[in-house]
């Protein structure tokens, strides 16, 4: 959902200086008063030593600029930003992070800025201000902690957290083979046998996702079809259940002691119950005529009966007897049946005993846990020589064992707990017919197209590929390795390292990308790890956010800049919305109106950012060249393209994608047709602001016509080949509403960016490093009115009107904005399961472990394929025309390509 605005006008790239490593010499601290402006500890800094420290983005540095120069010093690690992508607005973390060829160690800490002890380790006199803080204890926990910080960065990096996050990643996928190999890959078994409760009404079953059927989908998947029900009144209570799944109207009612048919015309449905109260005769001849060739058999068989049996014969040890030979003559019926029919046989809940009348006191859960055992320990052994083709229903227990006391009479269960087991065998039945996407259990494995065959193929080749090119070079540089010559007693000299080629770094990226890809797969189409259903408290959403925002307060530092909207404060927005936006998914918070109306906010606050940043950019350098076009394109739908391969989705499906792709052309378009008016024209004739603002009110009067317009929208978007890109679900009509929902932001944002530029060029606002915005007045105003609305604007005027606010930033929330783009994505395969659905269960039984584990394999990978974009983009979009044309007519034919075998599949 995020967004990747180019930098405000006047914003250069930051560059982040490589990591620094070695031992650390403290130098004696000049004397005289602290500096006003910068914290106590702070250096002061005057010429070429001032140009240090802002390199060094304000680094809390201890020794010299020249020490601080060779890596002595505590210069400050921020974000990596060299190599930004500029034509985007927003890149990602560049190549210097020591993952990439020739990359140096980056510090993983390095991203977080250093804070200045209380006391500096320093030989030098104070002033009277600071003096009573230094004593001997605090400059020892001082040094200490700048010792134990520098060797946790020495040790710990980027590249060994990715490193770390690679082996958790394969002995988890592992260990989930290994289990599955043991335990079986029927994750039917887990939804009929173990499970456990949400809250106090939404039942988890273990490992998978189960889906809540309405009405429509219950008819859809029964057609046709017949289920019988046959014991007694707790299986008639599971009966009335699952019929009021397809026709909620079903009334209750009928004699209990007979009978209760059931048949819905219209989807052609048949349910019967049968009254069998206890395991006898009676029940065998009904089962024994079903395995009669000559008769019809229902497609499902729900089974189950004790508790007549134990009341009627008072729990006597002779009527268990009795149950256990009138259930071992019934096995081989019902072991028949299951090779045809689906037959259930469903385990006795557990009863409250306080609340048993007196007929029913023999009735008692050590009775009830007897005759299960029976019922399992002959049932399992009814098939020889193979696994029993007749299910046991036990989940049901563990569901009574948490309602049973919310019983009316102690014996049959509240009408919650019943129809959680109809939703189960709705689930068991129809998972495998439907295929819901938020339903994995029961659910085989989807299998595997033509194109995603073909991305496998390619994969496999760049990986081979890569790898030999390796092995070529490591025995190059074996041979090159220098030996002393015994004639002259000297060493031959190395030979200079080349620079890395361009294949070497395309099949690199792709190698890294392809097991990347096959991780996706794993976590999300190959039924490897687990899914469960995501469940919404107060707690699991605002808990972390509270984290994350004392994270992001404590972590700041100063802007390399204090202009408006400067490129540190836009990371930091976008990387803390990001992360609310994260937390909202997984915490299963659209549910809860309040949160969602916020998020919504959210969502519109990355496309205004998308309208100021392109604008800005297109205003301020007029730079409409086909080169920055593709630069944008390919940053913004890389990952996605590669995603709807792999994954066998449509593009419409990662919709915010296909949203700011449309809009950054609509700002093209509207600033690049005839006349191209820029700031450096307007600035020489105001008449070209007027045309200007023409241009933008014809764009916002065709924003409202297809606003208001569904069918002029719907048939643009429905022409081939833009028909293949915007479909989902076979129509346009999802991506009308996506895009009609914030249909105006991106105009605002380009009205915003154009006004502050225009006061900027003007000399009327005031951006020097800790000068309020505006007037004292005007911003008190301002201030007071933005805190009093909801705006978008209100945010930016109260983060930027006092310079105070301007001039600080969370390197935290930053470092994630850098890569909120890949973080959006990734969330929908590898953090979250079944397209966003669900929750990715790497670690079963531990909810909080899981999401620690599952959160920093995200992380990294994420960080990981932004640097693969960046890489590709630099060598797959060259700057020369004519190599780009090229490239272009090439990644046309790609499409072409593409759609045909799209259409080969679908026939």
């Amino acid at each position: 959902m995020s967004v990747q605005p180019p930098p405000p006008a006047g914003a250069r790239d930051p560059v982040t200086p490589e990591a620094r490593a070695g031992p650390v010499t403290p130098e004696p601290r000049a004397s005289g008063p602290p500096s006003q402006a910068q914290p106590l500890l702070r250096q002061e800094a005057t010429g070429e030593e001032e140009g240090e420290e802002t390199g060094g983005r304000g680094a809390w540095g201890t020794g010299t600029a020249e020490q601080r120069r060779r890596g002595w010093g505590e210069a400050d690690e921020g974000p990596g930003e060299a190599g930004r992508a500029d034509a985007t607005g927003s890149g990602s973390p560049a190549g210097g992070e020591g993952d990439g060829p020739g990359g140096s160690r980056r510090p993983l800490l390095g991203w977080l800025p250093r804070r200045p002890p209380r006391c500096c380790p320093c030989a030098a006199p104070l002033p009277r201000s600071a003096a009573h803080c230094c004593h001997g204890g605090t400059k020892m926990a001082a040094l200490a902690y700048t010792l134990g910080k520098r060797e946790i960065n020495h040790y710990f990096s980027v590249r060994s957290a990715k490193l770390l996050a690679l082996v958790a990643a394969l002995l988890l996928a592992a260990c989930h083979l290994a289990s599955r190999r043991y335990r079986g890959n029927d994750s039917c078994e887990y939804l009929l046998s173990s499970g456990r409760f949400l809250g106090d009404k939404v039942w988890q079953p273990h490992s998978c996702m189960m889906h809540k059927y309405k009405m429509s989908e219950a008819k859809s998947c029964l057609v046709d079809k017949h289920i019988a029900f046959i014991g007694d009144s707790r299986i008639r209570q599971l009966f009335y259940s699952f019929v009021k799944i397809i026709n909620p109207q079903f009334k209750e009612e009928g004699n209990k002691h007979e009978n209760i048919p059931f048949e819905d015309k219209t989807a052609a449905v048949k349910v019967d119950f049968l009254w069998h109260p206890e395991v006898n005769g009676s029940m065998k001849q009904c089962i024994k005529v079903w395995t009669e060739d000559s008769v019809a058999k229902p497609h499902v068989i729900v089974a189950g009966a004790a508790t007549w049996s134990i009341k009627i014969h008072n729990g006597s040890e002779e009527a268990l007897a009795q149950y256990r030979m009138n259930i071992t003559s019934i096995a081989p019926l019902l072991e028949k049946l299951a090779k045809t029919s689906d037959v259930y046989w469903v385990l006795q809940d557990p009863v409250y005993e306080d609340l048993l009348s007196e007929n029913r006191k023999m009735i008692t859960n050590e009775k009830i846990d007897a005759y299960n055992e029976v019922a399992v320990s002959i049932l399992n052994s009814s098939a020889r020589n193979s696994k029993s083709n007749v299910k046991l229903f036990s989940v049901s227990k563990l569901i009574a064992q948490e309602t049973i006391m919310e019983s009316l009479d102690g014996l049959h269960l509240p009408e919650s707990s019943r129809e959680t087991s109809a939703m189960i065998l709705m689930n068991v039945y129809c998972n495998k017919v439907l295929k819901p996407v938020d339903g994995s259990c029961c659910q085989p494995r989807p299998p595997l197209t033509l194109i995603q065959k073909l991305a496998a193929c390619f994969f496999a080749l760049s990986i081979i590929g890569y790898l030999i090119l390796y092995a070529i070079q490591c025995n190059a540089r074996r041979k090159a390795k220098p030996c002393p010559d015994l004639e002259s007693g000297e060493e031959k000299k190395t030979l200079v390292n080349t620079p890395v080629s361009s294949v070497e770094t395309l099949l690199q990226a792709f190698c890294k990308l392809g097991l990347i890809m096959a991780y996706f797969y794993m976590c999300d189409r190959a039924n490897l790890f687990m899914k469960e259903n995501k469940f919404y408290t107060h707690s699991s959403f605002f808990i972390p956010i509270i984290y994350i925002l004392v994270l992001g307060i404590f972590y700041n530092e100063n802007t390399k800049e204090t202009k408006v909207l400067n490129r540190e404060q836009t990371d930091e927005w976008k990387g803390w919305m990001q992360l609310v936006i994260l937390i909202y998914h997984i915490s299963g918070a659209s549910t809860f109106l309040p949160v969602y109306m916020h998020i919504r906010v959210l969502v519109a606050a990355y496309l205004f950012q998308t309208g100021y940043g392109h604008f800005s950019y297109f205003w301020v350098k007029g730079d409409f060249g086909i080169h920055r076009v593709c630069q944008v394109l390919f940053r913004l739908n890389f990952l996605v393209v590669v995603l709807c391969i792999v994954m066998d989705r449509p593009y419409q499906f990662y919709y915010f994608v296909p949203l700011v792709t449309v809009w950054f052309m609509v700002i093209y378009v509207t600033l690049a047709l005839w006349p191209q008016i820029t700031q450096k024209k307007a600035n020489g004739n105001c008449l070209w602001h007027l045309g200007l603002l023409l241009k933008l009110a014809f764009l916002l009067l065709c924003i409202c016509f297809l606003a208001y317009s569904q069918g002029a929208f719907e048939k643009i978007f429905s022409l081939w080949p833009l028909s293949k890109c915007f479909e989902l679900n076979g129509n346009v009509y999802e991506w009308w509403f996506r895009w009609r929902l914030d249909r105006y932001v991106v105009f605002h944002g380009m009205l915003f960016a154009f006004i502050y530029l225009a006061l900027q060029r003007r000399q009327i606002l005031s951006e020097g490093k800790g000068e309020p915005l505006f007037s004292n007045k005007i911003s008190n105003f301002l201030l007071f009115i933005s805190v009093v609305s909801f705006l978008i604007v209100a945010f930016i005027l109260i983060r930027n009107i006092p310079g105070y606010a301007r001039s600080v930033y969370s390197s935290f929330f930053a470092w994630f904005g850098k890569i909120s783009l890949e973080l959006f994505i990734c969330q929908y395969h590898i953090w979250l399961a079944a397209d966003t659905r669900g929750i990715l269960v790497l670690i079963p039984g531990n909810p909080t472990l899981n999401i620690i584990v599952s959160t920093f394999i995200f992380v990294c990978v994420a960080h990981e394929i932004s640097q693969i974009t960046t890489d590709l983009a630099q060598v797959l979009i060259p700057k020369d025309n004519p190599s780009l044309l090229r490239r272009l007519a090439c990644t046309a034919a790609f499409f072409c390509g593409l759609l045909l075998l799209s259409s080969i599949q679908d026939k």
